[in-house]
């Protein structure tokens, strides 16, 4: 039986570290940085649909190019926080799907192969999260700069995305999470904290996430060097 996979794909962010600026409409070696986040979603063969939501005036005007891009987009407006996003892109997604995979807009350049893998892994009924292994020292310091402890390392990975769950799964925690008023930034962190388990995969060095305007420097460099 073939699997049925949608996306959510949370673009609504004020990009407040970024000066303002709506990330996902930056141009990004000459391309939209939303077209590139989409793209390697659009193919997949087993991604009946991607809901985009997109801050609540733009939502209602969509740039011409993303309003055309491809009959599997939709549309919706984002909520106040990252959670009203997925959950208003949750309910405009197909009943009937197996698994939904959630993605950063601002990581544009993630693979196709990671997406294929991500979906695979979900298609064994697990849900997964793309991550790498700390490699950094970490300390966690009191507001005032100073460090209060440095942890081991061992064990420590850095979320990215994408993450895929099964369906139920996801909505099920969005749903809890909604009821008792719990905000994430991370939907594997959601889902573990509702009772599901989630697993790690390795994700990719490249798939940055553009936070400041120089991850969008960098992001063009590893665009010239795929080129």
């Amino acid at each position: 039986m073939s699997v049925r996979a949608g996306v959510v794909v949370p673009a609504a962010g004020a990009g407040r570290r970024m000066g303002g600026v709506d990330k996902a409409f930056l141009e990004l070696a000459g391309e939209p940085v939303l077209a590139c986040t989409l793209r390697p979603f659009l193919d997949e063969p087993r991604v009946v649909a991607i809901v985009v939501a997109l801050d609540p005036a733009t939502a209602r005007h969509p740039p011409h190019w993303l309003a055309q891009l491809d009959d599997r987009v939709i549309i919706v407006a984002g909520g106040a926080e990252r959670g009203d996003s997925v959950r208003n892109a949750l309910q405009a997604l197909p009943d009937d799907l197996d698994i939904i995979a959630v993605h950063d807009a601002a990581r544009p350049l993630l693979t196709s192969t990671l997406v294929s893998r991500v979906i695979d892994y979900a298609a064994t009924g697990a849900s997964v999260a793309a991550a790498l292994l700390v490699t950094d020292t970490i300390h966690e310091a009191a507001p005032d700069g100073t460090i209060l402890r440095t942890p081991d390392r061992t064990g420590l990975w850095a979320a990215q995305t994408p993450q895929a769950f099964p369906a139920s799964v996801l909505r099920r925690a969005h749903h809890e999470a909604a009821l008792a008023g719990v905000e994430a930034t991370d939907d594997a962190a959601l889902v573990t904290r509702f009772g599901a388990t989630v697993h790690i995969i390795e994700g990719e060095r490249t798939n940055l996430k553009l936070t400041v305007s120089t991850d969008v420097i960098i992001a063009e460099a590893l665009i010239r060097s795929r080129e």
